[in-house]
């Protein structure tokens, strides 16, 4: 059998939509964000989440000084955020809306919805960090809106609206 090609790899997984997510860490003053799209719920009992940051992330630091994280879930009049920490030059946490947690941890401003974890461990993923994380506060908007999510490679909104 033939190695899988990374490249081929993601183009397969380019046909699942996932939502975005921009994971924030950090103490007022050495804050750090970035986009990510691999983030899922492993367990509810406890509460474990994981996402996956490149081995050489901006993140890696920030997340084991601070020892959490917030998992922030973006609406779609989000874009331009979720761009903003995209790029290897990311915007700064304290240059955008946002506020802390009882931790300390930031949770961005008009979020759709919120995790705040403790880091519980990190694993070797190849190329990137898996990061798993245990659930101890979280927070949804009050009003309806739409998710923006990744789909076929790029940040999209949903075309239509969503089944209640």
């Amino acid at each position: 059998m033939q190695p899988i090609e990374g490249a081929a790899l993601r183009r397969v997984c380019a046909h699942f939509a996932t939502g975005v997510t921009v994971i924030t860490t950090g103490t007022p003053g050495s804050s750090a964000g970035t986009t990510v799209n691999s983030f899922t719920s492993v367990s509810l009992e406890p509460p474990l989440v994981l996402f996956c940051l490149h081995q050489h992330s901006r993140l890696r630091s920030p997340i084991q000084q601070s020892g959490g994280f917030v998992v922030n879930f973006l609406t779609r009049q989000q874009e331009s955020l979720a761009w903003a920490f995209a790029g290897r030059e990311s915007a700064k946490v304290e240059d955008v809306p946002h506020h802390r947690t009882a931790d300390g941890l930031p949770v961005l401003s008009g979020a759709l919805a919120y995790l705040s974890c403790r880091l519980v461990e990190e694993y070797d993923g190849g190329d990137h960090t898996i990061v798993l994380g245990e659930v101890v506060g979280l927070g949804a908007a009050g009003q309806d809106e739409d998710p923006l999510i990744f789909y076929r490679g790029s940040i999209r909104a949903l075309d239509g609206e969503l089944a209640s």
